[in-house]
């Protein structure tokens, strides 16, 4: 499958999400294996991997530094700021005057000199976005990045942006079973030529061959207060797998690499970056390319699980007031 642009990049079509090696739903694995995994996943061909100044408050870019910084010519770079915890706990702040100083936090921990594609990870909604984005702007006069993006925003909210400074990427959720990008800033990332990233796109395990046991999720899971993992939404959300499974069966690929499949199909825009904290999955999840499905299973797949057979909004009501994305009524 050929590569697939991000702004002045050209990257594999499925990119690697690193948070999950270092908090969000499960212990984190050795840190031996974590560098091992990172390392085997450039081997197996990997180009494009995703941290966040967040992701473990920071460690995550730390282990990238030890783990394939040495190899920094073999990888497009992309990470976040906007969302920061300090002594009152997490914040988000969008003014440029924050931007900078997590930017500049961040190279020092990722021993870099340049982050490649930089987020900005959430919209604070009080700091107007075209200020927002022309402090971002101003990391790439200063030779800090070299291009910049949004994650979880509107239609909106992109084009104001880009007004400013062309956003090379708009990073959201987006699977079978989160179709929010269909709404609205999916189209205009096409009309302003904008890739579009996709996280969790096997819905945080769900598609899957092992979808979690929402009775013994790890203590610090961010899933267990998702109201689509809750105890009246996860058994309905359970009986949609059945059908999915026997798709994939059809296909004869997995669960996660049909899920995957699905999304490469729905454009060449657009570029899924799954995690996982499993060797075996990280290279099951990079075969999906080679995964081609039909138009009639592309049909199925969506009438199988869509935003009306899925229980639940995908946060709880108190995290939704952070989210800028367009919401299905």
């Amino acid at each position: 499958m050929a590569k697939r642009k991000v702004g002045p990049f050209e990257v594999e079509p499925i990119g690697l999400g690193c948070m999950n090696v270092s908090h969000a739903y499960a212990a984190p694995p050795p840190r031996d294996y974590s560098i091992r995994l990172l390392n085997e996943a450039l081997d197996a061909g990997y180009d494009f991997m995703d941290t966040a100044a967040l992701y473990g408050l920071g460690k995550n870019e730390e282990l990238l530094a030890e783990a394939i910084g040495h190899r920094r010519d073999e990888y497009v770079l992309a990470s976040k700021c906007g969302l920061v915890i300090g002594p009152e706990g997490r914040k988000i702040d969008s003014s440029p005057e924050a931007t900078r100083q997590v930017c500049e936090d961040s190279l020092r921990r990722l021993n870099t000199d340049m982050i490649d594609v930089y987020y900005l990870h959430r919209w604070d909604k009080t700091t107007p976005v075209e200020e927002a984005a022309g402090g971002l702007a101003r990391l790439i006069e200063e030779g800090k990045v070299r291009s910049i993006g949004l994650s979880e925003c509107s239609a909106d909210t992109l084009r104001k942006a880009h007004s400013v400074y062309p956003i090379a990427a708009v990073q959201s959720e987006y699977s079978l079973w989160t179709r929010n990008p269909e709404i609205a800033v999916l189209d205009a990332c096409r009309e302003l030529g904008v890739a579009f990233v996709a996280f969790s796109p096997v819905a945080r395990g769900f598609l899957t061959d092992t979808p979690p046991d929402v009775t013994a999720l790890y203590e610090k899971d961010i899933r267990r207060p998702m109201p689509r993992f809750s105890e009246d939404n996860w058994p309905k959300n359970l009986a949609l797998l059945d059908e999915y499974f026997a798709e994939a069966d059809s296909v004869g690929c997995t669960p996660a690499q049909l899920a995957l499949a699905w999304l490469l199909a729905q454009g060449e825009d657009i570029i899924p970056i799954p995690g996982t904290t499993s060797i075996e999955h990280m290279k099951e999840n990079l075969a999906a390319r080679d995964v081609t499905l039909s138009p009639g299973t592309v049909a199925r797949l969506d009438t199988i699980i869509n935003q009306d057979t899925v229980h639940g909004p995908r946060y709880p009501a108190k995290v939704q007031p952070e989210i800028d994305t367009e919401e299905f009524a």
